[in-house]
């Protein structure tokens, strides 16, 4: 998408979007700060930095876990109907999405429902990875401080200036991304999965998954085949690989097709004990695909 179209008219209907329901935001606080639940990584990621010191975030996928087929305990279920606020992405993860419409009521905030959505690569639905594109994360970062701002007023300042910050540092990210992979002698990028259609999207990228949105779906060998033919075809060097899923079938299809193998983190979950955080995976995703595209 162009960034032209991100701004101003999608930040304009995310805040409309993000303000409605704030009126019904329940009182969950966690010490005196507000209780924040995000579904997985992204959505704890803008929580947190948008929330910073006056919010209490929990996270319902837990670290290092593969977030598609995650299911809640009946505690997770409670903390959802106690929570202030909910943050998820809706189509990602069907627990979650039953869990907030009988749970959360208004007090919740859909990233799905603030910015422009891509048809699933399946042809059915929406893709819902809309984290892998910076400029919708920027978008997603000023709602959220919107939403917390009103439905916390006393900290409403504050939530407003850390949104402000984090989406000028998503968009410099954003800028990163177009200058870097401006002039690439290859656009083809071959993932472990349907994950990277709204990067693909924005930085002018040609995405070959080897399994569909859900990582866990293995191609049949005639599937097999014909990627290690197309991988052959566009003279792609190397097949992504992720760090919450198994490697095995994209490995196959690299030795298949005479490939390399690389780590493209999708960004689904950050492991344990790691300290990076959504910027600074993003920027090693850069620097992995210039090298594998042959970006000057």
């Amino acid at each position: 998408m162009p960034a032209s179209r991100t701004r101003p008219a999608v930040l304009a209907a995310a805040l409309a979007l993000a303000a409605a329901g704030l009126t019904a935001c329940g009182d969950g606080g966690t010490g005196g700060r507000a209780d924040v639940l995000a579904a997985f990584y992204p959505m704890a990621f803008l929580a947190s930095r948008v929330g910073g010191p006056d919010v209490a975030v929990s996270t319902l996928t837990r670290p290092g876990a593969e977030p598609h087929d995650l299911e809640l305990t009946p505690k997770q279920i409670g903390h959802v109907k106690k929570a202030r606020l909910t943050v998820y992405v809706k189509g990602l993860q069907p627990a979650v999405d039953d869990a907030v419409r009988h749970q959360a009521g208004r007090r919740a905030l859909d990233a799905a429902a603030l910015v422009p959505l891509l048809p699933a690569p399946e042809g059915k639905g929406t893709d819902p990875h809309l984290w892998l594109d910076p400029s919708r994360m920027a978008v997603l970062a000023t709602a959220v401080g919107e939403r917390l701002a009103r439905a916390d007023p006393a900290h409403a300042p504050a939530y407003r200036d850390r949104a402000k910050t984090l989406a000028g540092q998503l968009t410099a990210l954003d800028t990163a991304f177009r200058t870097g992979l401006r002039r690439c002698a290859r656009t083809t990028i071959v993932t472990a999965h349907a994950a990277f259609g709204y990067l693909a999207a924005r930085y002018g990228l040609r995405q070959v998954p080897v399994a569909g949105v859900d990582p866990a779906a293995e191609p049949s060998p005639r599937r097999l085949a014909d990627l290690a033919a197309l991988v052959r075809a566009t003279g792609a060097t190397t097949v992504f690989t992720e760090t919450l899923a198994s490697p095995k079938v994209a490995a196959a299809l690299a030795r298949a097709a005479g490939a390399r193998t690389a780590v493209l983190d999708p960004l689904e979950g950050i492991r344990r004990g790691s300290d990076d955080d959504y910027l600074s995976v993003m920027r090693s995703n850069l620097t992995v695909l210039r090298s594998a595209l042959g970006c000057p």
